[in-house]
């Protein structure tokens, strides 16, 4: 029998989550902007072109931050060509997706749509083509008040106030031999640090993220990050980390992909926490894990030059939503140096949303776990004393049940998110909350079934769908959790 304990104190806490780890990310790729949130021949398009379904779907996952434009796309993007009358705008060449790029939409509307989906902008600025002088312009545009050409271009172009946009990542896998303008580590480290200079002085109240490894595979892993933080360390908040995945061996290795971004997340610390030693700083560099999903890479098609040609749809099945969920629960117990992250993407590309042209959008499997780290994850993570059993993977030795628990801000909720890697069997989770007072179990929902390859589509749109648990009897407090189960289990705590 497989079975978990989970003993949780109330005085042995984590981290206060930082509500920016439950973002997600939009680039000029595929038809993520247009055909996915912009659609004006849409029926259900709004007066500017938006799609308001999408924008329900998208408020429901409640994003804290959505990262803009980029990608890959930002390393060759001028941000003015999205400015200012739209017959006047140039359609360009978009050389990182092989595309067409309209130029649309650009920070204007994008900021519009921002507000009605009740969401904020992480924003990126071009580190390949672009300059620091581009970058300080773009911020200039974006959040000061008046009286400076590029403010005052903002107003006439329809938007008074600023966008106060505070967030910002200084460009996209710098490192990358398929990013234009890929620099070296140096070159990049004391790019960045100019540019970061010129934005802090513009706006000293943004915060900055220095572009780490695009992936642990790279031949410079780790040593990326280690050099161009020696050369930004001073400048910048954060260093960001990307990691995507696929199923490519066993479904019990694919499952334990948490484990392997665990290890991740710990490695680049230790990177950064070196940089601090040897700079005899007080700071302390955080992470900003703006790229993570699950993304089936080996499935890339080619194509010609197309305006918003469909890319990288993906289409997620049930075992892909359980790697997202066990994904979700490393950065939560990460949460005390991972402060944001950014599932990659949003709608059609690689996404929880997919929109199908007169036929409206409907969610993939993905968009459940999402949803419930969102809505539920939001608190202080508490530190899970866990006493289970593992299983060897290709990743090292994982546990069969991953678990993260979140105590929410108003002190009466306890939610416990675990996942059941094992395909066969029953797990049994034995909660043990006493240090908390008299607790009861409130709600119990799961995302679970036999087909792991079932998925959701236009046609069927709630194949895979989470469904409510009758709680049971408390005597004991013990879950039987299903075999390979997504489970988000509520606790209150009486006062």
């Amino acid at each position: 029998m497989n079975t978990t304990h989970l003993i949780l104190e109330k005085d042995i806490m984590r981290s206060r989550v930082d509500d920016r780890l439950f973002s997600s990310f939009i680039e000029h790729l595929g038809r993520a902007i247009y055909g996915g949130i912009y659609d004006p021949d849409d029926p259900t398009a709004d007066e500017q072109g938006f799609r308001t379904d999408v924008i329900k779907l998208v408020k429901a996952l409640q994003p804290t931050l959505v990262r803009y434009p980029g990608g890959n796309f930002v390393s060759g993007y001028d941000w003015t060509d999205g400015i200012g009358p739209r017959e006047l705008r140039p359609a360009r060449l978009d050389l990182a997706w092989r595309s067409i790029e309209s130029n649309v939409i650009g920070i204007d509307e994008f900021y519009d749509w921002s507000k009605k989906a009740g969401t904020g902008i992480l924003a990126a600025v071009n580190m390949g083509t672009g300059t620091p002088h581009n970058a300080g312009a773009l911020l200039e545009y974006c959040n000061h008040p008046g009286g400076t050409a590029w403010s005052d271009r903002r107003k006439a172009n329809g938007h008074q106030e600023p966008f106060n946009i505070k967030t910002w990542c200084l460009g996209n896998e710098m490192d990358g031999p398929w990013q234009i303008g890929q620099l070296s580590a140096a070159d990049y480290g004391k790019k960045a640090r100019e540019t970061a200079k010129i934005m802090k002085w513009i706006d000293p109240d943004i915060e900055l993220v220095l572009s780490g490894s695009s992936a642990p595979s790279m031949p410079t892993y780790p040593e990326w990050d280690r050099i161009v933080l020696e050369h930004a360390y001073d400048q910048v908040e954060f260093l960001s980390l990307h990691r995507y995945y696929e199923k490519v061996g066993s479904p019990e290795d694919f499952l334990a992909s948490f484990w392997d971004m665990d290890q991740f997340i710990k490695t680049v610390c230790a990177t950064a926490d070196y940089v601090k030693a040897l700079k005899r700083s007080k700071k302390t560099i955080n992470l900003s894990f703006d790229e993570w999903n699950v993304w089936y890479m080996s499935q890339q098609t080619p194509h010609d030059w197309q305006s918003a040609p469909a890319l990288l749809e993906d289409r997620y099945t049930l075992l892909d939503a359980l790697v997202v969920g066990g994904l979700g629960i490393t950065l939560l117990n990460n949460a005390d140096r991972v402060k944001i992250a950014c599932l990659a993407q949003l709608v059609n590309v690689i996404a929880p949303i997919t929109t199908v042209p007169g036929r409206g959008a409907f969610v993939h499997s993905t968009y459940y776990p999402f949803r419930d780290l969102s809505c539920y994850g939001r608190g202080t993570v508490l530190v899970p004393i866990v006493k289970g059993q593992s299983q060897e993977t290709s990743f090292g030795d994982a546990p069969l049940v991953p678990v993260a628990a979140v105590l929410d801000d108003a002190g009466t909720t306890i939610t416990v998110f675990a996942l059941n890697t094992d395909l066969d069997h029953v797990a049994d989770l034995k909660l043990d909350v006493r240090s908390f007072g008299s607790c009861t179990l409130t709600e119990w929902s799961v995302l679970a079934g036999t087909d792991l390859t079932k998925q959701n589509s236009a046609e069927d749109p709630a194949a895979v769908k989470t469904v409510q648990k009758t709680i049971p009897e408390q005597s004991d407090w013990v879950l039987h959790l299903d075999p390979a189960s997504w489970n988000v289990i509520r606790i209150g705590i009486k006062k």
